[in-house]
């Protein structure tokens, strides 16, 4: 092979070099992004193994043995009334963050009180935890507007939330919807709003534990 012809073939070797290098770099990108994606759960709220199982329908579970105690949340309701969770231990409760500012929260609301009237004489009790109104008026507007008649707790700076724990299954955004079960502890979190169905579907299972 010619010296000319051989200084002409280097160029594309050295091409072909490169073209190896991006794909193996684009290849590995590729399978750190897959990894990362497959990486779901465990960590909540800043840390910590929450133990909890993501469905398909965007509702986290967890099993039974494996749960975290959900605290205690305790003050007036917007109706000036006093309320603490600890009082409904022995039954399964539903707590729903809500806002009347919050769009999602509206699409849910005849759900909760829908599923509320289904499931109140099994054991099971519904509280709402209102936050960052500024009055109790527009929370007492929106419960009458959407015909709720289970109990809200008043919260407008957000500090009832404040008391979950990192690292369990806390009320991350608005609106969001907790599962307690008997022992007053956390068995299903969803962080959207809710149809009838999938709220049912999180109830029922933790109602038929024994």
């Amino acid at each position: 092979m010619s010296a000319a012809s051989s200084a002409f073939q280097r160029p594309n070797r050295t091409k072909r070099t490169r073209r190896r290098v991006v794909l193996l770099t684009a290849t590995a990108a590729a399978a750190a992004l897959t990894v990362s994606a497959c990486s779901s759960g465990g960590v909540s709220g800043g840390g910590g193994d929450t133990n909890f199982v993501t469905g398909n329908n965007g509702v986290d579970t967890v099993a039974q043995g494996k749960r975290s105690a959900a605290p205690e949340l305790s003050g007036k309701t917007i109706d000036g009334k006093s309320l603490s969770t600890a009082d409904y231990k022995g039954k399964v409760l539903v707590l729903n963050v809500w806002g009347s500012w919050c769009s999602p929260c509206r699409a849910e609301a005849k759900n909760l009180q829908s599923v509320y009237e289904k499931v109140k004489g099994q054991g099971v009790e519904f509280v709402g935890l209102n936050t960052r109104d500024a009055s109790t008026t527009l929370a007492k507007s929106f419960e009458k507007e959407f015909g709720i008649t289970y109990p809200s707790l008043f919260d407008p700076t957000g500090k009832q939330m404040l008391r979950f724990k990192k690292g369990t299954l806390n009320p991350q955004l608005i609106p969001s919807t907790l599962v307690i079960d008997r022992d007053g502890r956390i068995a299903a979190r969803a962080l959207q709003a809710l149809s009838e169905d999938t709220l049912l579907g999180m109830i029922k299972p933790v109602l038929a534990e024994k």
